[in-house]
């Protein structure tokens, strides 16, 4: 049975995949055997294979436990996934999509999933989101400057092109766009019902509603791709939910977001005009308390990063005992806020990339 080079790397691929996979499901040397047979024969004759859900699930909580940026991967095995790849359809996409939005949001219980959609196909376009997260906010240029999210200013002015107009606010809620095999778009706006708000209050500072500050629930990502045994999708949207210094030390405080440590200053009273009175610092610390103050307030699920650095050292402590040495971007991995407070921030990690994994790729505008 003789194959060609690049179906023989996806046959190395998927074998390194199986094998693994397999002995963590507990399955016997023969089903190995057998189902690594059926893959060889599918590639040879299709120069591709298909994944059964079994392999499709597993695979994706691989990927989740193997992701270097990720402090969260203590809860690895409790993704939920769902399979999706029978859609072909515009309307039946978009139906899954809110389904993924209701399920993981949950009320505010928020819950890990993944969707996962048709494997990319050869010889035409992969399906493809073009959001960064499905639930995200839009940004406006204008001559007073950016208003609204500035990292979602190219996506905005893409819908805008596709015939889409927001009421120009710093929190509009950005619709979904996708992109069909053939290359066709569809623009969809999300329910309301299915998008989960939370308004930014302080338990102590009097006033901090009225800054007007506020974030959506959950993280949806869904620009990266999920390799699973050499098999890409390129449209795995996927959520787990929120570390507290994700909005209050980024999103909501980085000078080129939302910029909100000038405003939170104001309001307590600091002296802003020299860097030693530490505003920033103080401001910063008060804000991210009124984000998770408020998150749990709305019950909705959010983790400070004290509690997410500890669940990643047991992260640590259980892969170990399994036999399987933890990769990780420094980096990525240390907090936005006192980092040198947290386990992480002294310790080394080697940033060897181990498959199944997601991936960022190239965006599609």
């Amino acid at each position: 049975m003789t194959i060609s080079n690049s179906a023989m790397l996806l046959l190395e691929e998927a074998t390194n995949f199986i094998e693994t996979c397999y002995e963590e499901l507990g399955k016997s040397a023969c089903e190995k055997s057998n189902r690594l047979l059926e893959i060889k024969i599918e590639i040879k004759n299709t120069g591709t294979y298909t994944h059964r859900f079994e392999e499709v699930e597993h695979g994706a909580r691989m990927a989740w436990r193997n992701n270097n940026r990720c402090i969260g991967r203590l809860f690895w095995n409790s993704l939920t996934v769902f399979d999706e790849r029978h859609q072909t359809t515009a309307e039946g996409i978009f139906e899954a999509l809110v389904r993924h939005i209701d399920f993981a949001t949950n009320g505010g219980k928020i819950r890990p999933t993944i969707t996962v959609f048709r494997q990319e196909q050869e010889n035409e376009k992969s399906m493809r989101l073009w959001n960064h997260q499905l639930i995200r906010y839009a940004g406006y240029e204008t001559q007073e400057g950016i208003i609204g999210d500035s990292s979602s200013v190219e996506f905005t002015i893409q819908c805008q092109k596709l015939g889409w107009q927001g009421t120009g606010t710093a929190f509009d809620i950005l619709p979904l766009v996708f992109e069909m095999p053939n290359g066709e778009l569809f623009l969809k706006e999300i329910p309301r019902t299915s998008i989960k708000e939370v308004e930014i209050d302080h338990p102590e500072i009097p006033g901090f509603s009225q800054l007007g500050l506020k974030w959506y629930g959950v993280p949806l990502i869904s620009d990266m791709l999920l390799e699973i045994g050499g098999i890409a999708y390129k449209m795995a949207p996927f959520n787990g939910w929120y570390m507290g210094t994700e909005i209050g030390a980024r999103n909501l405080a980085d000078e080129d977001r939302y910029n909100a440590l000038p405003a939170v200053a104001k309001l307590m009273g600091l002296n802003t005009q020299s860097n030693r009175s530490l505003w920033k610092d103080k401001a910063l610390v008060e804000l991210n308390i009124a984000v998770l103050e408020s998150y749990q307030e709305a019950g909705v699920t959010i983790v400070d990063h004290h509690t997410a650095a500890k669940q990643f050292k047991n992260f640590e402590k259980k892969e170990e005992s399994e036999g399987r040495d933890v990769t990780g971007n420094w980096a990525w991995l240390i907090p936005p806020m006192s980092p040198a407070t947290t386990h992480i921030f002294h310790k080394p990690y080697k940033k060897n990339l181990v498959k199944p994994n997601y991936f960022h790729q190239p965006s599609p505008y």
